[in-house]
């Protein structure tokens, strides 16, 4: 899967090393991919079986669980990824690579991943 993807600009940057990160890391039924979608309001992370192309769990800050969350960004994704290991480990999921989309792995993106491994996920 050969993605041009040509200019400049943050998203552009963005956009490219995801596509690079892409051709090296899969999800598969045993080792499943941990997605993170990072917007400036809202972290968003998927567990992905890409050899069926569907997601398997996920987790954001957009749940209505999430509703009377009060703290900060990077709080709320650390709790994002406790509460996607809690479910990951009641789907029978214990590692999963991850899939940084692109970001940087700093912030709100590791905080994700520090929760998803305080909750029990091999990653």
């Amino acid at each position: 899967m050969a993605v041009t993807i040509i200019g400049k600009g943050k998203k552009i940057s963005r956009l490219r090393r995801h596509a690079r990160l892409r051709k090296k890391i899969t999800g598969t039924p045993e080792r499943p991919r941990l997605v993170v979608t990072r917007t400036n309001r809202n972290m968003i992370a998927q567990i992905v079986d890409d050899t069926k192309g569907v997601t398997l769990v996920s987790e954001s800050t957009l749940a209505n669980d999430f509703g009377e969350f009060k703290g900060t960004k990077t709080e709320a994704a650390k709790k994002v990824g406790e509460l996607l290991a809690k479910k990951a480990k009641d789907a029978g999921i214990t590692a999963v690579v991850f899939d940084r989309g692109g970001n940087k792995y700093h912030g709100r993106v590791a905080a994700v991943a520090d929760g998803a491994r305080e909750g029990g996920l091999q990653l």
